[in-house]
């Protein structure tokens, strides 16, 4: 299938300042930047048609491919002054790049892409800023299996806050970690079918607009998943996951145990 990657967002919570001008998802985790990680891992899974959603930074993203270099992920031999890899990434991949405008609202920019989809009756998306080793096989045997119009992969609440139960006199009650909660939250990986662009109004949201109307027509799957999940929605998430790479502790590059 298809993976529509939505990359053209701001990402102030990352950015160091005004000067950082460089896109979330071209962030470094490693030598590589998350969009990289995220490719990797559907590519490993045999989906390596790629669509890519462009808007903030966008320049960043396409020099980023246009001048890949395979040399910084891949082992390689020079022999009488010409590089011979050992290995390659991206060399049987598809990648579109469409300009899905500064501003736009995730919906939006699916909206804008629906033409590259070739009228596929399925296929995948994702935020682009978040790491994971679910295993992608089971996720879409899932959701065919599940009758549903879309799905989302979902996963414990990963904050370190704690609720507090209080009563109306202040007398706290309890507390416990978010963590510990049983609720679930959205973890940005999605298997879509077209039924999804009936659902989207012009400059509409994925989530606001089309995944809560088939919620409420219990036509929305959820995957759940316990293990490896880690957003880069800050900067300190990012250097959490960098330091992860460094150490050799790399769950979601389920390409290497392989």
């Amino acid at each position: 299938m298809k993976v529509v990657l939505f990359c053209g967002g701001y990402g102030m919570r990352m950015r160091g300042g005004s000067e950082d001008v460089v896109p979330k998802p071209m962030q470094l985790v490693g030598p590589r930047p998350l969009l990289w990680h995220v490719m990797r891992y559907y590519a490993h899974y045999g989906h390596k048609e790629f669509v890519l959603c462009l808007g903030y930074g966008a320049e960043h993203i396409k020099n980023f491919f246009l001048t890949y270099q395979e040399t910084a992920s891949n082992d390689f031999v020079i022999r009488d002054g010409q590089v011979q890899l050992l290995g390659t990434d991206i060399s049987d991949w598809s990648i579109t790049f469409v300009d899905t405008g500064v501003e736009s609202a995730i919906g939006e920019r699916l909206r804008r892409v629906r033409e590259h989809l070739d009228g596929d009756e399925y296929f995948l998306a994702n935020y682009a800023d978040v790491l994971t080793d679910a295993p992608l096989d089971t996720m879409i045997e899932r959701f065919h299996a599940s009758g549903a119009a879309a799905s989302m992969m979902v996963v414990p609440p990963q904050s370190s806050f704690h609720c507090v139960d209080i009563s109306e006199t202040g007398e706290v009650k309890n507390i416990m970690p978010v963590a510990r909660m049983p609720l679930w939250e959205n973890g940005g990986y999605f298997v879509l079918s077209q039924e999804i662009f009936d659902l989207l109004p012009p400059g509409g949201d994925l989530i606001a607009d089309a995944c809560d109307a088939l919620a409420g027509q219990g036509r929305l799957f959820g995957y759940r998943h316990l293990g490896f999940w880690k957003p880069a929605d800050t900067f300190k998430e990012r250097a959490e996951l960098d330091d992860a790479y460094r150490d050799g502790a790399r769950p979601w590059m389920v390409w290497e145990s392989a």
